[in-house]
């Protein structure tokens, strides 16, 4: 089935059957075009929902695996090469890590945000279903 756009026309001098008649491919037209809009909002709300996803798994990805590899290293230079005790330069680089973690999962956090901005198709179809109410 194909649906096709009706332009604007004036519609005083039509009769009340022809206006009835015309109310099935209405109906069949907002029905399409809001099943559309719901498929458009889940791909969108999905690619979101799987980048918040990716976000936050890089943050747990440098907070499991940066911190012993990375971190070792970092303690002893700063160890060696600053002179601080070794519990100072491991402090030093817990409380670096754990930002790069905050500022990851940040990201993450604002991307699923984006999905609650978003319009539901729910809703715009209760707006609309309110809409033809009041005009009735």
């Amino acid at each position: 089935m194909e649906t096709r756009r009706r332009g604007f026309r004036d519609r005083a001098d039509d009769s009340l059957l022809t206006l009835l008649g015309e109310v099935p491919e209405l109906v069949r037209n907002l029905v399409i075009a809001e099943i559309d809009a719901a498929k458009a909002w889940l791909a969108r709300t999905a690619k979101d929902g799987g980048w918040g996803a990716l976000w936050v798994f890089a943050a747990l990805f440098v907070l499991f695996w940066s911190v012993p590899v990375l971190g070792t290293f970092v303690i002893a230079g700063f160890s060696e090469w600053w002179g601080w005790p070794v519990w100072l330069s491991a402090l030093v680089v817990f409380f670096v890590m754990l930002i790069v973690t905050a500022v990851l999962a940040w990201l993450g956090i604002l991307r699923f945000r984006k999905i609650g901005a978003r319009q539901n198709p729910v809703q715009s179809i209760a707006q609309d279903v309110k809409e033809v109410r009041d005009e009735l």
